[in-house]
């Protein structure tokens, strides 16, 4: 019995290297050159195929390739019952928070704007930094350690959130408290997982009731951001400018008008990616524990979404 690993368009070889290493008694199959569907009871998925779960009869774990889940619940046919397992990586946090702050800190003291000026031989020492205060949707693991690092740094933050939370020492709202924490900020960054409650959560109404001039940073998931209402609310100055790690299209086409909308950074989904020798053996792991009927770790809740 074994593993299959299924991320179309992906090469996983160092995936497989590395189970075949750490366990050479678990049998590896990659999509889409399964040929034994039977022998398969757990399976690592990336974007996989819609539907196709139900090609394993003796299915009994379902795993994510990184931190994220949305890619696997958005399969209405997804196996019920079968517990769902995500990444958990130190190192998925020090990336994430790097990138974040890294935007941050790149908005607050002008960099792009210093570039330009480099570019046409500008010599202006005016208005070196912009008041900043950040606001952070999503305070999970990852968010949280960004809002803890620019505490360190002096940086005012605030918090949102779906649900209250307890003992935080920092300004936090959550629910339909929405308003009250965007009148507190003007950098606004999105770390909130992907769920049927906040896809499209980053619409125009959102973006008028942000302070004006307000900066954008989305590392979350593309489908967070209705991406027609970011141009307009930059048309209309509801905000200032935007830095954007993830797209509902990816790789973004080539006549997106993201690539030449003055305003807006894009990277191409890079703040923070898995790391396979950290990630495997979690996944090797939950494996045994799924054999010896063990508790399982970094499970989620289907009906949360994380």
């Amino acid at each position: 019995m074994g593993i299959a690993i299924i991320s179309p368009g992906r090469d996983v070889t160092h995936w497989k290297n590395i189970f075949q290493r750490l366990d050479d008694a678990i049998e590896v199959q990659v999509y889409p050159d399964i040929s034994n569907h039977e022998t398969v009871e757990a399976v690592l998925l990336w974007q996989h195929p819609k539907g196709i779960l139900k090609e394993f009869p003796n299915l009994k774990l379902i795993c994510s390739m990184g931190a994220g889940v949305d890619h696997i619940l958005s399969d209405q046919e997804i196996p019920d019952q079968i517990p769902i397992v995500r990444i958990v990586d130190d190192k998925l946090t020090f990336s994430m928070t790097n990138y974040t702050l890294m935007g941050i800190l790149n908005y607050h003291r002008q960099l792009v704007r210093y570039q330009e000026n480099q570019k046409q031989q500008i010599w202006d020492m005016t208005n070196p930094e912009i008041d900043i205060h950040v606001g952070m949707l999503g305070v999970g693991a990852l968010g949280g350690d960004v809002v803890e690092k620019l505490r360190l740094m002096g940086i005012p933050v605030s918090g949102y959130g779906k649900k209250p939370k307890e003992d935080l020492t920092y300004p936090y709202y959550f629910g339909d408290q929405l308003q009250d924490f965007l009148d507190q900020v003007n950098v606004i960054v999105c770390m909130l997982p992907l769920t049927k409650d906040t896809e499209n959560f980053l619409n125009i109404d959102f973006f008028k009731s942000c302070n004006k001039g307000s900066y954008l940073i989305n590392v979350a998931r593309g489908k967070h951001l209705v991406e027609e209402d970011l141009l307009l609310a930059l048309e209309k100055g509801y905000l200032s400018g935007a830095l954007l790690d993830v797209f509902r299209q990816e790789p973004l086409p080539k006549d997106h008008p993201f690539w030449r909308t003055e305003g807006i950074l894009i990277t191409p989904h890079i703040a923070s990616v898995t790391n396979p020798e950290a990630a495997a053996p979690q996944i090797i792991e939950n494996y045994h524990r799924m054999k010896n009927s063990q508790p399982l770790i970094n499970t989620i809740d289907p009906i949360l979404g994380y």
